[in-house]
């Protein structure tokens, strides 16, 4: 009986070795990449939010008219052709053949207008082409739409290839018509991967599988511009916020990409044979004042805090290495992108405290407390405002740092009391070059006076010149516009560059193509493994 019994159990064991052997084909079927994305999904709407992570959804299950190549320039991505009239006043969009949801059914060009209508309701591009030209977006036939503008319009191209910040990504027409006071819940595109909802773990994990309906352009990959046909069959983001516990799970191959790397630990991971580590694109940081209540009503205070700002320092007090950050960047924008000028900056190019002491004086401050938020659940952050207070505080103000967590600064800093009465005066924060770079995609740039934006921007000539920036379609005179936009913001100063960096992200050294990633984006069609 004994016997038996063994022969049974190992009858029983080979059975289920069997079983486990004849699957393996089938799993290597399934290839898979797995990332360490920078923060949980909570959102999946890139119409509602301008969260980076909700872009980079987006990124993965829509598709956009234009796409940036990887020298920022608009290139047909949806769109098969287009043409625009001598006085630049009608554009005509014809649609590639064959575009599908990712439920098969067809993309037309009444689902590219009820997007575009959405994306210029809530985009800063969108909502400037509206106040500048009072665009009208009309489906003719089933793959041509027309745009027609009661005035030129010099942003067209760059609206429909926006990569970020409400990117205009094409929807089905029954959603993109719901209201935008809400984010959409329903998830449907026509880009490289669907969205698999029934695995999606909120707080751990959001998985993708790749799109059957998919048409890629013919064109190779190019940034968001060209095929975004994937190599991976299979994607799945993951959530660790414990940076021990996500930089161990890359050293044991448990996952193949961390897309941003805690400063402190970009040193050494590069040590690592088996890891590779690479710029994640240009960021800036933001010293953001409240300019409603003294003493950062005064530009001549902001303009001493301005110099007294070293921002090497910063960078460095962030945790980026050398190769990392840029000594001096004296553009409000991203130097060495398409809008890098130092127009303006030569006052301020040198940090020098004494000087900012005695412009202090000369603005006459009184010695008003500065309430400064001091965010303490992101490293870098923190160092920024640390830095920040140290800077103040080194020129003579009175700094009433407070700590507290970011959800709470994200509350507190919309509150437009005084300071000494629950309100705020300075607070820091950071933004991607897509954010940066220009005088209508810079939050803080692009704030009109009577604008909402924490910090309460209002300086009447940056609003004339930016609208003449806007509206000017020749390319020497919006040069000459975009130079005089950025020496009046360094008289005005509407917030204080901080100091450019690059973020880093990290991967297994097997994974390839991510020398092809561009601009700090996650895309993830370019990786092959």
């Amino acid at each position: 009986m004994k016997r038996q019994a063994a022969l049974t159990t190992l009858s029983s064991l080979l059975l289920g070795a069997a079983i486990s052997l004849a699957s393996l084909p089938a799993l290597a079927q399934t290839k898979t990449l797995r990332m360490v994305a920078h923060a949980d999904v909570k959102i999946l709407d890139p119409t509602f939010t301008t969260a980076y992570i909700t872009r980079n959804f987006g990124y993965m299950v829509y598709d956009m008219p234009f796409g940036l190549d990887a020298k920022s320039v608009p290139r047909p991505q949806m769109v098969e052709k287009y043409s625009t009239s001598k006085d630049g006043k009608l554009w005509t969009f014809t649609l590639r053949p064959g575009l599908k949801f990712s439920d098969g059914s067809a993309v037309t060009a009444a689902d590219a207008v009820a997007s575009m209508q959405r994306w210029t309701t809530r985009d800063s591009i969108g909502r400037a082409m509206t106040a500048v030209a009072a665009p009208e977006w009309k489906a003719l036939d089933a793959r041509t739409f027309t745009l027609t503008l009661k005035e030129p319009f010099g942003m067209v191209l760059e609206g429909m290839s926006k990569p970020s910040a409400f990117p205009p990504v094409i929807m089905p027409e029954r959603l993109a018509k719901l209201p935008t006071t809400a984010p959409l819940t329903e998830v449907l595109g026509s880009g490289p991967f669907m969205f698999k909802r029934d695995e999606w773990v909120p707080g751990n994990k959001v998985v993708f599988v790749r799109n059957p309906h998919y048409v890629a352009r013919t064109d190779p990959p190019s940034a968001l511009a060209g095929s975004k046909k994937p190599a991976f069959d299979r994607v799945e983001w993951l959530y660790l916020p414990d940076s021990n516990s996500a930089v161990a799970a890359l050293k044991k191959g448990e996952v193949d990409y961390i897309e941003q790397v805690p400063p402190d630990y970009i040193t050494p991971l590069r040590s690592d044979p088996n890891i590779k580590i690479g710029a994640a694109g240009s960021w800036q940081g933001f010293l953001v004042m409240n300019q409603l209540h003294p003493p950062f009503n005064n530009p001549k205070v902001r303009q001493a805090v301005l110099k007294a700002v070293s921002q090497d320092r910063f960078t460095a007090a962030m945790g980026y290495p050398l190769d990392m950050r840029v000594t001096y960047c004296p553009t409000y924008f991203i130097c060495g992108g398409p809008n890098d000028t130092a127009a303006g900056a030569e006052p301020y190019r040198v940090a020098d405290v004494a000087k900012a002491k005695q412009m202090l004086a000369d603005a006459g401050y009184k010695g008003e407390k500065v309430v400064l938020l001091v965010p303490s659940d992101v490293s870098y952050l923190n160092a920024e405002a640390l830095m920040a207070a140290q800077t103040l505080r080194s020129m003579g103000m009175n700094v009433d740092a407070q700590t507290m967590d970011w959800a709470s600064i994200s509350g507190r800093r919309s509150k437009r009391e005084a300071p000494e009465a629950g309100g705020w005066s300075m607070y820091v924060t950071v933004a991607g070059e897509f954010d940066v770079n220009s005088p209508i995609t810079n939050a803080y740039l692009s704030a009109a006076c009577g604008n909402g934006l924490p910090g309460w921007v209002c300086d009447k000539q940056l609003d004339e010149l930016r609208s003449a920036w806007i509206k000017e379609t020749v390319p020497a005179k919006r040069k000459a516009l975009l130079d005089a936009f950025q020496s009046r913001a360094y008289e005005a100063v509407p917030y204080i560059n901080a100091g450019q960096y690059s973020p880093a992200f990290a991967a297994r050294k097997e994974l390839k193509g991510v020398d092809k990633l561009w601009g700090g984006l996650p895309l993830l069609w370019l990786l092959d493994k």
